[in-house]
């Protein structure tokens, strides 16, 4: 009875892969089964010090508790940006060009609802993070996939973008540092980025959250654009300031498609709380040294985490950047998940096969940097065992 009142538009929406994995190793854990989780992005270090006091003085303000403006506190869109021109050499209008949100995962359903028809297509990169399949399917949209693959260097094949009918396709969906393949991006790609948006007017949204994890620069797809370009970058505060949890992010860009998405948002929630808001504005003004103390560490456990590849019989690419590291599996596999199935019962570690982004992703498993030096060690320990 309940299957028949369930809406259409989560016909063909799948539970988050790793909502329901989480759930299997919760249940192997209740049996006594050590299995170690190296596949989840979320960081395990604690935020600044200063951004945690700054939460606990907001708590001290008056009318903390109260409802907050739909755009964020003015406070909080100078901040981020500041921390643009400061880290991106991208100036913005944080009166019209900025939207705090509630994560940047908010952002990608509010600009999928804000934009998407039924009977419209997206650009979606395969392999990529599987909200944004997701987020157009409930929006009513129609999935066009564009392979990534180390071929070309896990950027999109313009040549081959140029050949489809693109008449219906009004959202591009991008992520530069890209997950799972951990490609940085760069002002050559995000120039062709500008030019097919602006030959097609198709809107090319960025997705940035990674920007900051083990980079050498800070890239965006905002820098070189055009007031009317029809682009947008979402950004985040869970990976490089370690406040997954905390549920702070932003979209930036073009100001005439900032408006529709703060009606849709305005809609959904009721702004954000102030005293998150005010260490936000403390994490984005932290210093250089945060970011470099921060990348040490998982420096620190990204070479771990290759040396258990090697021990694995896995390859992959030692300049890739972001909190995850991609692997080919050995050739003796024929996919990935057997293999991660394979590595869950024998070491009783769990590593996500690639197909989780994608069909491109069959012949990979990607691991994440989200546990602590002592976990790689054993990993280390089981596989030598």
């Amino acid at each position: 009875m309940v299957k028949e009142l369930i809406a259409d538009r989560l016909g063909e929406v799948k539970e988050y892969y790793f909502s329901k994995k989480l759930r299997e190793i919760a249940d192997l854990k209740s049996q006594g089964i050590d299995v170690l989780n190296l596949g989840i992005g979320s960081p395990d270090i604690a935020p600044a010090k200063e951004v945690e006091e700054a939460l606990a003085e907001g708590l001290k303000e008056k009318g903390y508790q109260q409802y907050q403006p739909y755009k964020g506190i003015p406070e909080l869109r100078k901040a981020f940006a500041s921390w643009y021109q400061e880290h991106f050499s991208v100036a913005l209008n944080p009166e019209s060009e900025i939207l705090p949100l509630i994560g940047s995962k908010e952002g990608i359903m509010h600009i999928a609802m804000a934009f998407l028809n039924p009977g419209d297509q997206v650009l979606l990169p395969n392999p990529g993070y599987p909200s944004y399949a997701s987020a157009s399917k409930m929006a009513g949209a129609e999935l066009a996939y564009y392979s990534l693959n180390e071929k070309n260097k896990y950027f999109p094949d313009f040549e081959a973008l140029e050949g489809q009918d693109l008449s219906k396709v009004k959202i591009m969906w991008v992520n530069y540092p890209h997950m799972p393949t951990g490609t940085d991006g760069n002002d050559v790609l995000f120039e062709r980025l500008l030019d097919f948006s602006r030959k097609h007017q198709i809107i090319v949204v960025n997705d940035n959250p990674y920007a900051f994890i083990l980079t050498e620069q800070r890239n965006s797809l905002l820098r070189n654009r055009a007031e009317n370009d029809l682009v947008l970058e979402l950004s985040s505060l869970s990976k490089a300031h370690n406040m997954a949890g905390w549920r702070v992010g932003a979209v930036a860009g073009n100001r005439e498609l900032i408006q529709p998405i703060l009606t849709f948002k305005s809609n959904m929630d009721s702004g954000q709380f102030k005293p998150v808001m005010r260490a936000a504005i403390t994490a984005l003004s932290l210093p250089a040294s945060w970011y470099e103390g921060l990348n040490e560490e998982y420096r620190k456990r990204r070479a771990l985490v290759f040396e258990i590849a090697r021990l694995l019989g896995c390859h992959f690419d030692e300049k890739q950047v972001g909190m995850f590291v991609w692997c080919t599996i050995p050739e003796s596999w024929d996919h990935a998940e057997k293999f991660a199935d394979h590595l869950l019962e024998k070491y009783r570690i769990f590593i996500p096969p690639g197909t989780v982004f994608g069909s491109e992703g069959k012949n990979y498993i990607r691991f994440s940097l989200c546990s602590e030096v002592g976990v790689w060690n054993e990993v280390l320990t089981r596989i030598k065992a």
